[in-house]
Parts: structure tokens; sequence; C-alpha cells
């Protein structure tokens, strides 16, 4: 039980901190932005990708499933599920979607959502915690090659 009570403060602790780096959210979750639209998107790099969504973004670590002791099940890694931390009160999601191979997104989607600031399908900001990335297009191009690879 205190591995996962270490492992839910220090996923918290980490989504406090990119919150703070994050600004007003509050005043950005009413904004709609302009349609995903068809891009020219780069080629991404696989194993840049992983790296970013394993060890920098964190993806891993909400869109995956866990066990009993918090533990993610790798069999469920990037297949969503329950979030794995109770949230604050407010407007937080607590079900976390997968992400693994991108379902309903486009590129021109998925490089919006990494790159303008978590911007949905439909064009508006994404609950809490999902974090604010603003990502470079190379970037975000290799989570999105990682992404569809582990769909």
């Amino acid at each position: 039980m205190r591995r996962s009570y270490l492992l839910t403060s220090g996923i918290v602790l980490m989504l406090v901190g990119a919150l703070r780096l994050a600004g007003d959210v509050g005043a950005a979750a009413a904004l709609q932005a302009p349609p995903a639209t068809d891009i020219a998107m780069q080629a991404g790099n696989v194993e840049h990708g992983q790296y970013i969504a394993e060890h920098v973004a964190m993806c891993v670590e909400c869109h995956s499933g866990r066990d009993t002791d918090g533990n993610i099940v790798p069999a469920l890694r990037y297949h969503g599920g329950p979030l794995p931390f109770v949230p604050p009160s407010g407007e937080w999601a607590t079900q976390v979607p997968r992400n693994g191979g991108l379902p309903g997104y486009t590129d021109a989607m998925a490089m919006r959502l990494l790159t303008q600031g978590a911007i949905g399908r439909d064009g508006r900001q994404l609950k809490l915690p999902m974090p604010r990335f603003r990502m470079t297009a190379q970037d975000a191009a290799d989570v999105i090659a990682f992404l569809r690879a582990v769909g």
C-alpha cells in the first residue's frame, strides 16, 4: 500500500508542477480552437517518440492500466483506464482514454493536441490533468509515430 501511495503522490506532484507551468488553464478551457486541417506532417521517429512518451511527457503513467498494487500492467500500456490518483475537486477527468493507436484522431488533430495545448478532437481544451503540451512539430510527429505503432 505504501508503494502505491508513494507512486500516487509522485504523480500528483508531477502534475501539479506541470499545471503551474501551464498557467491559467481555466480561461483557456473556455476557448475553442480552429478546426485541425490536413497538414504535411514530418516523418516521425518511433524510438524518439517512445522516449518522449515514457520519459518526458510521461504519457504512459496516466494512459496505462494498473494492477491493484499500482503497477502498470504491460498488456494495458496506453490502453487507458481510471485516473491513477484521486483528482482535486473541479473539472478534472476521472477516466483516461486509450491513446495507443490514437483512435479517433487524424494526424492533424494529434499534432494540434501536442503542439497547441491539449486541444481535443472537438476543438475544445481537454480536461485536466491532461498537460497543455507545446511540443515542437518534430517531437510531436515522433510521439504520434510511436503512439500509432503501439495501437
